[in-house]
């Protein structure tokens, strides 16, 4: 045992090889597992999570669900087309236990192991205390906040869940409002309806809406509730 993670180039990230009689440094295929494993790590994404996929999607036999998972996967295929669009988003929204985090989830593992994207996952509650704890250290504030504004695809969950304070809305729509100006897409997943998105704050849901006008996707009705008739 030497203790090397790659056998091939003794973890020095390149390897030799003979091109028209002299020996050339290449990258090692070691390289792009790393950059892989280093993208997956900077997402957030928990280990249950990663495990979500298209293919382990339950449409139970409903066709809304079947509908929902074409619509998810279309999107994940066409995402390198339509990236710096206006519409380059997606949201899965409504009924709870519907499968929308799964979903979700299968876009960005796909869109991360397949096509090497960026990725953040925002738990939005969670990460709303986190961003609110840093609001009096400005450079807190921005390095909390700026994972999210500046991620190639950001992945909100369970948006506008619980009851919204003032500075929960002032931070998302600082956040909303950076990725729309900047044309940077989002996977959404939210309990609330387009229509209930819009009431509750009117300049955050009508961005929301406009970037995921091509691929919005509503569950709604207690039987989808797979928690409930599973």
């Amino acid at each position: 045992m030497n203790g090397y993670i790659c056998e091939k180039c003794h973890d020095m990230g390149f390897v030799l090889v003979d091109k028209d009689g002299a020996e050339v440094a290449v990258r090692c295929e070691c390289q792009a597992k790393r950059l892989s494993m280093l993208r997956l790590k900077r997402s957030g994404i928990s280990e249950e999570l990663q495990k979500k996929g298209f293919n382990d999607f339950d449409c139970r036999g409903m066709e809304v669900l079947k509908t929902a998972k074409n619509k998810a996967k279309g999107y994940y295929q066409n995402f390198l087309l339509s990236e710096g669009d206006r519409h380059n988003s997606i949201i899965l929204c409504g009924q709870p236990g519907a499968g929308k985090t799964h979903l979700g989830m299968a876009i960005c593992n796909n869109l991360l192991n397949v096509c090497g994207v960026e990725i953040a996952y925002m738990a939005y509650r969670n990460a709303m205390t986190a961003i609110k704890q840093t609001v009096t250290d400005k450079d807190g504030y921005y390095k909390a906040i700026g994972t999210y504004c500046n991620a190639r695809l950001l992945y909100i969950d369970d948006l506008l869940k619980g009851r919204q304070t003032e500075a929960d809305l002032n931070i998302l729509y600082e956040l909303v409002n950076y990725r729309y100006m900047h044309k940077k897409p989002m996977v959404i997943s939210t309990e609330k309806t387009p229509e209930e998105l819009v009431g509750v704050d009117e300049a955050i849901g009508s961005r929301i809406m406009e970037m995921c006008r091509r691929y919005t996707v509503v569950l709604q009705g207690k039987e989808l509730n797979y928690r409930l008739y599973s």
